[in-house]
């Protein structure tokens, strides 16, 4: 029984036979996908199965008030709700269980993920929005439970601010006046997760349209829900943030039982109705249902399952359930229905079979070209072991279905056996090596492109402009140019927005967006409640849908509280949809050197490795900050920008084309020439470094000091390799645990620039200490570099060099 009272038969009616016997149809044919993809893995065809089987019923009620504009944020059960909303076809869905990399074939996924992770684009290959009015929107998934969950906050508060702002109405092709609902699915075991809670509770802060849908089927893989949820019950659990009135916030709640077709209609009708009218989530709690081929391919439900709930699941399955129904409520016969059953087998197979055809037929092409390569050699060189590239190509002969691991490897066993000193152009070392790069290239682009844009919006691409100071420019605390420039950037974008914790009225905790949202509205400049993981899920949504979020994490150690978000969700967006959808979020957040362990973290080495597909922007000051968000806003990028602590109050020319000038990424600054040393910093590290130059300087040390300014992308153009060339010696400095940032700044100019080869010194790297930095100034000193370290090292490098002009300092 729902809480709220659902008139039954209201929706019911306004179906046709056709309508539901189509419903019934596809509850078979994605069953049938489910049983055919699972026998396909044992079979060895396909790595990996997981599907949605036993929650066909309620999807393809769902399903029916799903619009074109509308948006899903859902795992990996949910086929029966693609097949049904038309966002897949059997044939795609098959092709995710191969793995198939052609994008056209599999447009969901192009073989990044597994199978039932779906994706819809939302631009075109190039970059250019598409209008996604016109279309039925589904974000990228991912595997980890109630990863999927911030996101919905994001994507049904966009529809809330194109509502509301009429500023935003005129953008069309984002929405229709905010009338766009997000359909948002879970599992209840899922629902025990810290993200699941952090969405429903800024869901009814916010009061937007959010159908957040909880699949239960009692067990989270083998764990029953007794262990998962109190009372095993979320409804219940959640009765607290129930809505009573027009004059509070909260949630509609409703209940189904996952088999009852007839309700879930009307379940959905209504819930769906008032979230897209009223902008009120609405949470649809769907019990007893059944999982009927266990979690995964990986095992079966029959090992931990008890005999009596296994009977009442093949009693309850959701399809035989409608059977019943339809048979009951004379609305088709026996014979119709079995009629109806075997139809949908045969478009399962069949979808099986042309996808299966889809991604052998290219792979085993290229796998007889490989051997038509060995076997057609002319050349009979001495130094070829052929007996060895005979019995490697018959190996790969044999396999009836290769996969491209098969190939390649062959190859590459090949390329070790054939002769090195054969001066013939077509030998068969010269046409493997060739055959092998084709391979590599294309290879590359089925798996490893699109990690960052590539279009011509990318953020690398973007031309430096360099900020413009006069006699009259001003000289002003850092905080005051970070709030012009952004009072610049609220003026020329009308799609730009910024919230967080104290961001709003306050103006941030350092000011620097004071008065801004006086100026431009709450809409645009806007306070959250203190939850970090739905705040970036905020930006994630909007971003997908046309705004340009720029979210602010108040200190840079709370950024840990999203870290899973932006690693898995964000950071592998782009290059996990193979361009297919874009999330240009601006992470705005500050740290690096304070006082006390919380506010003064500079862990970026778990920043750097964790967030691959996220610019990291490590501003030195808030002039090169500004310039940062500047080239950012111009981009489709995600990135993170993270301004120096103790920089605001520090006093800096104001650049007079504020909102214009753009720093480019990825490219160091020389920020003091020198002869000696190559010291590479970036951040608050610049300023101690360049008093560590100075007084260097002083005896008669030169230093080449080089600001790296960001740090993915990293020194694209080789400057601090040209600095090492000219001075063969070189130190890493940052404020991070040792052998971190450091460690990876070294490792891209020794290894990347072949900075070894100019080495005359071994490298340094100057670093915190293993700990966080301790309380007070003092432990600040000795928990972090300072200049008399930078000092120490750079003396001491020298010293080695040449003792007698440099004797060493400290007595051994």
């Amino acid at each position: 029984m729902s809480t709220l009272e659902i008139p039954y038969g209201k929706v019911l009616k306004n179906l046709s036979k056709e309508d539901i016997l189509n419903d019934y149809k596809l509850a078979h044919i994605s069953r049938q996908i489910s049983l055919i993809g699972r026998k396909e893995v044992l079979r060895g065809n396909a790595d990996f199965g997981i599907f949605g089987d036993g929650k066909e019923i309620a999807q393809l009620a769902a399903a029916h008030f799903f619009r074109e504009g509308d948006w899903r944020s859902g795992y990996y059960r949910d086929q029966t709700f693609m097949l049904a909303t038309g966002m897949t076809t059997p044939e795609e869905l098959f092709a995710q269980l191969y793995g198939d990399t052609d994008a056209k074939a599999n447009p969901g996924n192009a073989g990044r993920s597994m199978v039932n992770h779906y994706g819809t684009p939302n631009v075109t290959p190039d970059g250019q929005w598409l209008n996604l009015v016109e279309q039925k929107n589904t974000s990228s998934d991912i595997a980890p439970t109630a990863g999927q969950m911030p996101r919905m906050v994001g994507l049904a508060y966009a529809s809330k601010l194109y509502r509301n702002n009429k500023d935003l109405h005129e953008y069309t092709q984002f929405s229709d006046l905010g009338n766009e609902v997000v359909f948002g699915t879970i599992g209840d075991a899922s629902s025990a997760e810290g993200h699941f809670w952090e969405t429903v509770n800024a869901s009814a802060v916010l009061q937007i349209p959010l159908a957040l849908s909880v699949w239960d089927d009692g067990y989270g893989i083998s764990v029953p829900g007794k262990y998962q949820i109190t009372k095993a019950n979320i409804s219940e659990v959640l009765s607290g943030f129930e809505k009573k009135n027009d004059n509070e916030n909260g949630i509609l709640i409703y209940r189904a039982k996952g088999w009852d077709y007839a309700r879930l209609l009307e379940m959905y009708g209504e819930g769906i109705a008032r979230c897209r009218e009223k902008h009120i989530p609405v949470l649809f709690h769907v019990n007893e249902m059944t999982q009927p081929m266990g979690h995964s391919s990986s095992g079966s439900h029959e090992r931990y399952k008890p005999k009596e709930r296994l009977e009442w699941e093949a009693e309850f399955d959701a399809i035989l359930k409608m059977k019943e129904w339809l048979l009951v409520e004379g609305i088709a016969t026996e014979k119709e229905l079995k009629a109806l059953e075997k139809e949908a087998e045969d478009i399962a197979r069949k979808a099986k079979d042309k996808a299966w055809k889809n991604i052998r037929t290219p792979v085993q092409k290229e796998r007889d070209e490989l051997v038509q390569i060995v076997e057609g050699r002319s050349c009979s060189c001495v130094d070829t072991r052929s007996d060895e590239v005979d019995a490697i190509a018959a190996s790969l002969k044999k396999i009836k279905y290769p996969i491209r691991k098969d190939t390649v490897s062959s190859a590459r066993r090949i390329m070790r056996n054939v002769c090195r000193t054969c001066p013939a152009k077509r030998s068969l070392q010269h046409q493997l090596s060739n055959w092998l790069k084709e391979q590599g290239v294309k290879n590359h682009e089925r798996y490893s492109s699109k990690l960052y844009s590539e279009t011509e919006f990318a953020a690398v691409k973007a031309t430096a402009v360099p900020p413009v100071f006069t006699a009259k420019s001003e000289t002003i605390p850092g905080r005051e140019i970070l709030l012009r420039n952004f009072d610049k950037l609220f003026a020329k974008y009308p799609l730009l927005v910024t919230f967080g914790e104290d961001t709003g009225a306050l103006g941030d905790v350092n000011k620097g967006l004071e008065g801004m949202q006086a100026k431009y509205g709450e809409l645009r400049v806007t306070d959250t409640g203190i939850r970090e993981t739905t705040i970036l899920g905020q930006g994630i949504g909007l971003a997908l849908r046309g705004m340009r979020p720029i979210v602010e994490i108040q200190y840079f150690d709370y950024i840990m509280y999203a870290l899973q978000t932006l690693s898995d969700d964000l950071a592998t967006l782009h290059w996990r949809t193979a361009g297919a959808q874009k999330a240009p979020v601006i992470i705005r957040t500050r740290g690096h050197r304070l006082i006390g362990i919380w506010h003064s973290g500079s862990p970026l080495s778990m920043i750097i490795n964790s967030l691959r597909g996220i610019h990291v922007c490590v501003p030195r000051d808030m002039t090169q900050a500004a310039g940062m968000y500047n080239t950012l806003l111009e981009s489709d990028d995600p990135a993170l920008v993270v301004e120096s602590l103790n920089g605001y109050r520090i006093r800096e020319k104001c650049p007079e084309n504020l909102g214009e000038f753009k720093v480019p990424l990825g490219i160091p600054e020389i920020m003091h020439e020198g002869t000696d040393v190559t010291l590479v910093t970036y951040g608050s590290c610049v300023r101690i470094a360049q008093e560590a130059v100075k007084q260097l300087d002083e005896f008669g040390i030169s230093v080449e000091l080089i600001d790296v300014q960001t740090l993915l992308p990293f020194d694209t153009t080789s400057i601090i390799g040209k600095s090492l060339s000219k001075t063969n010696r070189i130190i890493f400095f940052d404020e991070d645990v040792p052998g971190g940032t450091t460690a990876f700044m070294m490792q891209q100019v020794m290894e990347k620039q072949q900075g070894y080869f100019q080495l005359d010194s071994a490298p340094k790297t100057i670093t915190a200490q293993s700990h966080r930095p301790a309380y007070t100034t003092d432990g600040d000193y000795f928990s972090n570099p300072n200049a008399e370290d930078v000092f120490d090292a750079v003396y001491e490098m020298i010293s080695e060099t040449n003792p007698k002009q440099f004797p060493p300092i400290y007595p051994e």
